[in-house]
């Protein structure tokens, strides 16, 4: 039959398994080096991680820094069509062999034979009315109102000249654009030829040109070199580019002003100028 144990072996029993269950736990933990023994010495895995102290790097001399350097001021360049005679014109120009050349190669392009009857003496035709048509880039704008006449018995009141015709060239397109001119100005030192006005008109407008640039232009150079007291200059003018291609518009006009000095400064002027152009009578 089965004795039931006495109490004191029940203790012994419940010792001896006590210890096997701590002997067990002692086996699957992570003791520290200085953990007291038993279930406390366990490592928590839930706990953070400490942070590792980076050792400090090695001290060397520092580099030397050399003072800031200033950045030089960018100074945008004028554009071409703002130099009265361009310096380019006298550098690297082609020949009149190369020009011809060049007319030839366009006429190809464009789906004709340069060598036939009517085409073959079309490049020398064109490179000798080039050299009409923009013979405005070998003359000097300032050159022709250096001449003043002083003796005007005291004159001092407007001089305009109006309906001046010129023709120039589209610099977009090379297609041309005509139209008048008007120029008035109060002289302070004299005055100029009147033929020099409507000169200085088509030394700007025989090169490839906006009918804006040009309108600056011609205000430009007259005060800078009359020094007079206002200048004034419209410029109305139709342009084949808008007519010829594009949106083929025909007998649209294009009106551009300048004005300087007293004709700036002072609106009724203006309209004394404006009245003095429109007044045909």
């Amino acid at each position: 039959m089965y004795a039931k144990p006495d109490s004191t072996t029940m203790t012994a029993r419940v010792a001896r398994a006590g210890d096997a269950m701590d002997a067990a736990l002692k086996s699957l933990s992570y003791p520290t080096a200085d953990a007291a023994r038993g279930l406390t010495g366990m490592r928590n895995d839930n706990a953070p991680a400490p942070t590792p102290v980076a050792a400090p790097l090695p001290v060397s001399s520092p580099l030397p820094v050399s003072a800031p350097q200033a950045r030089p001021v960018e100074v945008a360049p004028q554009p071409a069509s703002a130099q009265r005679v361009p310096d380019a014109i006298a550098m690297g120009r082609p020949s009149r062999e190369e020009a011809e050349a060049a007319v030839r190669t366009l006429l190809r392009w464009a789906g004709d034979d340069p060598n036939r009857e009517g085409l073959i003496d079309t490049p020398a035709r064109v490179v000798k009315a080039y050299g009409q048509l923009f013979g405005g880039y070998s003359q000097d704008a300032d050159a022709l109102l250096e001449r003043v006449f002083e003796e005007v018995e005291g004159y001092s009141d407007v001089v305009l000249v109006r309906d001046i015709p010129f023709y120039s060239h589209c610099e977009h397109h090379m297609v041309p654009f005509m139209g008048l001119a008007h120029i008035a100005y109060y002289p302070t030192k004299g005055v100029v030829g009147l033929s020099k006005l409507a000169r200085v008109v088509d030394t700007f407008a025989r090169r490839l040109q906006t009918q804006e640039t040009m309108t600056a232009q011609i205000a430009d150079v007259i005060e800078s070199i009359l020094k007079p007291r206002g200048v004034a200059v419209m410029v109305e003018a139709e342009h084949l580019c808008m007519a010829m291609r594009g949106v083929q518009k025909a007998g649209v006009s294009t009106i551009t002003t300048q004005f300087k000095g007293v004709f700036r400064d002072d609106p009724s002027e203006q309209v004394r100028f404006l009245t003095l152009v429109r007044n045909k009578g």
